[in-house]
């Protein structure tokens, strides 16, 4: 079977979408001009915690959520004025997902290189989630 890799699609992604280091989403979400989205899987948030004011979204529900023609669709769940930054673990889902909401018709939207770990390091809180 001949498929293309996780990493050849990530790889493409990254070419049609705009990419952020950590300290760049850390200096525009400081300023609140940006909407910090974790598309981590819930028990990922629950195992490590998530960064502060961040939103979750994630990354198997993201289309759906955000299509107001969806049977799943969640009004306000996102602020439309604000550029969207979305992350993961380490960058590739959100690489993905940023490049599907592209695809959408989204155009104010972004991901983060290195993910979670990266605005971690880059000094953003880090706060529980709490399983409900």
């Amino acid at each position: 079977m001949n498929i293309k890799s996780s990493h050849k699609l990530v790889e493409e992604a990254e070419k049609k979408i705009e990419t952020l280091s950590a300290e760049k989403a850390k200096e525009l979400a400081e300023k609140k001009e940006v909407t910090l989205i974790d598309v981590r899987d819930i028990r990922e948030l629950w195992k490590e915690g998530t960064i502060d004011n961040s939103i979750h979204i994630p990354r198997g529900m993201l289309e759906f959520w955000l299509d107001p023609e969806s049977s799943y669709f969640k009004a306000n769940k996102i602020d439309n004025i604000k550029k969207m930054v979305l992350f993961c673990a380490l960058g590739f889902r959100s690489a993905l997902a940023t490049k599907s909401l592209v695809e959408m018709g989204f155009k104010n939207v972004a991901h983060v290189s290195g993910g979670f770990d990266a605005l971690k390091n880059s000094g953003l809180k880090v706060i529980q989630k709490e399983k409900k």
